[in-house]
């Protein structure tokens, strides 16, 4: 289900402007990041702004459009989460050894873990980090990582 359309950077004359066009006669709301009055890169996104899209510089500028045709909560942002988990240092042991079971020589893609259910992204962050300093995780093309 496509809402809308995030435009990020359009000259005058872009394929971004015919995607932004084709979201507005489809009913989609259309987004914009203004860029340098200067830069003619900028040009297509600044028009867009004047015309009918709402400008863009951060993701709730989004989210704010978003959230009343939806009508349900979109997922809060990882600092909007709840205190204790932010208080929480470090993982936890079993976290740890839940991350490190996950993993082995063969490469596995840093999404598929993050989407793995029972450990937070934040926790996972953490341990994947841990054991890149420690020398023990290996990253490799295309957001694959791999125990050494």
């Amino acid at each position: 289900m496509s809402l809308g359309v995030v435009i990020v950077e359009a000259a005058k004359r872009s394929g971004s402007l015919i995607t932004a066009r084709l979201a507005l006669e489809q009913g989609r709301e259309v987004f914009a990041v203004p860029g340098s009055p200067l830069d003619p890169r900028a040009e297509g996104t600044n028009s867009l702004i004047k015309q009918c899209a709402t400008p863009v510089t951060e993701a709730d500028d989004v989210v704010s459009v978003l959230r009343p045709i939806i009508g349900a909560d979109l997922p809060a942002r990882e600092e909007d989460t709840d205190e204790h988990e932010k208080s929480q240092a470090e993982p936890a042991p079993d976290e740890r050894t839940r991350v490190i079971a996950l993993l082995s020589p063969t490469p596995v893609s840093l999404d598929d873990l993050i989407r793995l259910p029972g450990t937070s992204p934040r926790v996972m962050r953490m341990v994947l980090l841990e054991l890149e300093i420690a020398g023990r995780l290996e990253r490799h093309g295309g957001g694959l990582v791999s125990l050494i």
